[in-house]
């Protein structure tokens, strides 16, 4: 049987010839905050289909990242990462700019998370990080997940200090998902450098969102995940009495 071409035609019934309904309920429930469509492909085989169209071109790509279908726009996501990862210098940074053009069309975690730390990570890992700070001081929600996520790169090839400078950027931010995605990187922090994830629990755990601050001491014995909960609750509680 001959090979099918790379159109997004027929990306999209590769898709659906994968569609699983009872799946798709329960990824569904993941996202309740959309009304997106799900198709209930799974993420190993999203990842074996962007090998077959790693090829696609960059504006069907664009037309998946658009879609309302949730399938389509991680099937753009795939894409994106794999063509990021066979590029050289040149398409690399193609890519990089096409990503962060297109940005608007991200709207779930994800879809963050499945693309940021392996495109704008990479790329920005030897280079300029102020777009990071930028995106850190956006009012898209997605903007501000893309810039802190991204770091996730930084800190597996042991620096840490750009996820530390964005973490504080974010400590004010008043969306959950924001407060999850820094607790995260910087758990990830401790996974590498407990040292330095301490130091700036220290300084800052008292103004950490009660969510980041769990995350972020996932790993940390019962014990020591008391202590640093303890102190943020004294904080606040003598903060409290202070206005009262």
């Amino acid at each position: 049987m001959p090979p099918k071409s790379v159109t997004l035609a027929n990306a999209r019934r590769s898709l659906r010839s994968l569609s699983n309904p009872r799946k798709a309920l329960v990824y569904r429930g993941f996202f309740k905050e959309t009304t997106d469509v799900f198709l209930g492909v799974t993420t190993p085989q999203i990842r074996s289909l962007s090998r077959e169209y790693v090829d696609l071109p960059l504006g069907a790509v664009r037309q998946f990242m658009n879609s309302r279908i949730h399938d389509e726009r991680s099937l753009a996501n795939a894409i994106l990462v794999r063509k990021f990862r066979a590029a050289d210098d040149r398409g690399q940074k193609c890519i990089f700019d096409f990503y962060l053009r297109n940005r608007k069309y991200i709207r779930n975690w994800d879809g963050v998370d499945d693309s940021a730390p392996y495109i704008l990570g990479p790329y920005l890992f030897n280079r300029d990080k102020a777009i990071l700070d930028e995106l850190a001081r956006s009012h898209n929600l997605w903007d501000r997940r893309i810039a802190i996520v991204a770091t996730w790169w930084f800190i597996r090839q042991g620096q840490p200090a750009t996820t530390l400078k964005i973490a504080r950027a974010l400590l004010g931010d008043e969306e959950d998902l924001i407060h999850k995605a820094t607790g995260w990187m910087l758990r990830e922090v401790g996974k590498r450098d407990l040292p330095a994830l301490r130091q700036f629990l220290r300084v800052h755990a008292h103004k950490m969102p009660r969510t980041a601050l769990r995350y972020a001491i996932e790993r940390f014995s019962p014990a020591e995940r008391a202590l640093w909960l303890g102190k943020k609750a004294k904080r606040e509680l003598n903060r409290n009495l202070r206005r009262s």
